[in-house]
């Protein structure tokens, strides 16, 4: 079968990249979306996080719909499949994601997220064929999360008070977007990953903006620049995402999801700039190095084992 160019070597980590980017940019903006609408209570975060997403699923069908001749066509028998991956991967990550950036950094909240690279690669042992752990892919997986473990110290140790409502729901939907990492993949192999990532969206927001509202939550402060704001963020979701599915269609989990150790490299550059946190230490730029090096040597594997899936 001829290789597209979601198979060639140089576009996947091209792509792969562009989309850890943009995820990356996610973290200082969303702080800043909360300081200028005055988020405080997690219903009113959740009610933002549901607004963002559907209107992200809304303009990855749009988009669909624009670049294909025809009217788009979801199956009846499609639609538990799309809720399932929904509430996983929109309602499950981000119910934890929004809530736990609201009690940590932005710093500390994209090194813990880099984390579910770590657990999809673990998932995709158990649950894919051909995705087997191997001593290439747990040093890279080591390195990366090392990187990652590197970016967290302070002095000593590990930096700050963690807490559950902070760290440790950054962690929780850190391991709902690993898992919904493999079984986006399996998914992918029955239905189209556009379709499949805009009604995912939509339904996993719908869910999220119905918890913000039973928890009380109100979206107060709108301004041209929040909603601007709020657009760009769909807009990462909507491309990242269209973008991820389809790498994620035509390789192994474990090539595409390794990227995912340079979220937290991206999201301290960017809170650097936009929050003004300290961002270019000798302790970055050795986990820089780390994170470098795990993805050479997962990819390595990747070509060693060939197209899987």
């Amino acid at each position: 079968m001829k290789e597209n160019i979601y198979q060639r070597p140089a576009a996947v980590s091209l792509l792969a990249l562009l989309c850890c980017a943009m995820w990356g940019s996610a973290f200082p903006c969303i702080k800043i979306g909360y300081a200028m609408m005055n988020i405080s209570g997690a219903g009113s975060q959740l009610l933002y996080g549901g607004v963002r997403f559907l209107l992200a699923g809304l303009l990855t069908l749009a988009f669909a719909r624009l670049s294909r001749r025809g009217p788009l066509e979801i199956k009846a028998g499609k639609l538990p499949a799309i809720c399932g991956q929904g509430l996983l991967q929109t309602t499950a990550q981000y119910v934890f994601y929004y809530i736990g950036l609201a009690h940590c950094t932005s710093t500390k909240s994209a090194v813990i997220n880099a984390s579910y690279t770590f657990f999809a690669i673990i998932f995709a042992h158990f649950i894919l064929k051909g995705e087997r752990m191997n001593w290439r892919k747990t040093l890279g997986c080591l390195l990366g999360f090392g990187g990652i473990i590197v970016m967290n110290m302070k002095g000593s140790g590990l930096g700050g008070e963690v807490t559950l409502i902070g760290e440790g729901f950054i962690l929780i939907g850190s391991i709902a977007y690993g898992l919904s990492s493999v079984t986006l993949k399996i998914l992918t192999r029955r239905m189209d990953a556009t379709i499949l990532t805009g009604g995912q969206l939509i339904f996993g927001s719908l869910v999220m903006l119905l918890i913000g509202f039973l928890m009380g939550g109100r979206l107060e402060g709108w301004t041209a620049a929040s909603l601007l704001l709020l657009v760009y963020l769909a807009s990462v979701s909507s491309v990242a995402f269209t973008i991820w599915s389809q790498l994620l269609k035509y390789n192994p989990v474990s090539r595409v999801t390794v990227f995912g150790f340079s979220i937290p490299v991206f999201g301290i550059c960017y809170s650097a700039v936009l929050l003004h946190e300290q961002a270019f230490t000798l302790r970055n730029l050795a986990a820089l190095c780390l994170v470098c090096v795990g993805i050479l040597i997962v990819n390595r594997t990747g070509k060693a084992a060939g197209q899987a899936g």
